[in-house]
């Protein structure tokens, strides 16, 4: 529940933004990077000292404010999230499955998952995927990314398809992080596509690091993204 707790708390600053100029980040937290994504999503990675070694924390913000509030330790494994659009928490449940592992998948070229997530608000729920490295190199801003090949599906505890999900997502070896790239959703609402991809590296001391504003495929009146909020946990 701590990780719950901290990520609502992390949420205040930017719900409680009056100008869309800059996210406020909660005390003793320092932000290293911004993204602004093809999908009108403007991102905050950042590094807070009360949390364990290696662990990092991202929010998202749409047009209209903060969507999703996340944090991974240093395998890229995902630790905890909060989704504003829905308004539930979850955490991973202690010794998964198959651990995910930036590590295994820079050194296999392959990292196969298993694992599950608790919720307060919607319960358990169940992971199986694979991330692959495609061999494929991109340079963004001069830093380079490595794509990934991925699958993944999600379970209700009894074994019920709530979600799933194939594509293509971008690793950075020297942040130790994934970085969102296309990929199909099939959920009951229905299959589309999407387009997560970075477009812009910002840094600190550049014009727009920590803006709110996104910039990139921004004036759509319905983002297939709400569809998939309902039924997933965003970008584990």
């Amino acid at each position: 529940m701590k990780y719950a707790i901290a990520l609502i708390c992390l949420a205040a600053p930017a719900a409680a933004q009056d100008s869309p100029a800059t996210f406020s980040l909660p005390a003793g937290c320092d932000a290293y990077l911004t993204v602004q994504t093809a999908s009108c999503m403007v991102e905050h990675h950042f590094i807070c000292a009360a949390d364990p070694a290696g662990h990092q924390r991202r929010v998202s913000l749409d047009e209209q404010g903060m969507t999703y509030a996340g944090e991974i330790d240093a395998e890229a494994q995902w630790i905890a999230s909060f989704h504003a659009l829905s308004g539930h928490s979850e955490r991973l449940s202690p010794n998964p499955a198959e651990p995910a592992s930036l590590s295994d998948l820079i050194r296999d070229g392959v990292d196969p998952y298993d694992f599950e997530t608790l919720s307060d608000e919607i319960g358990t729920t169940h992971y199986v995927g694979q991330d692959t490295l495609t061999g494929r190199q991109i340079t963004i801003d001069d830093v380079t990314l490595h794509e990934t090949a991925y699958e993944i599906t999600a379970f209700d505890p009894a074994g019920t398809v709530l979600w799933q999900s194939q594509g293509n997502e971008f690793i950075s070896r020297d942040w130790r992080m994934f970085l969102s790239g296309t990929g199909t959703v099939t959920t009951p609402n229905g299959i589309f596509d999407k387009n997560d991809s970075p477009v812009e590296f910002i840094f600190p001391g550049e014009p727009g690091f920590l803006s709110t504003r996104p910039k990139h495929g921004c004036g759509v009146a319905i983002s297939s993204a709400d569809i998939f909020e309902e039924n997933s946990n965003d970008n584990l």
